[in-house]
């Protein structure tokens, strides 16, 4: 039991899964900007093959 608690102390003091957990809400931050730029992007060029579309059947 003394052992449990000393290596709950030891991982409470221990700062190298901080810096895990910072660089995972790097990584997910990154992935919501990746992932906006491609809907925005996605729905941009939608919009131009649409508007090309309909110039091509128009003629």
């Amino acid at each position: 039991m003394k052992d449990l608690l000393a290596q709950a102390k030891r991982f409470i003091r221990e700062e190298a899964g901080a810096s895990a957990v910072e660089y995972g809400l790097l990584v997910a931050g990154i992935a919501v900007v990746v992932m906006a730029a491609i809907y925005t992007i996605g729905s941009n060029l939608n919009t131009k093959f649409t508007d090309v579309a309909d110039q091509l059947a128009s003629e």
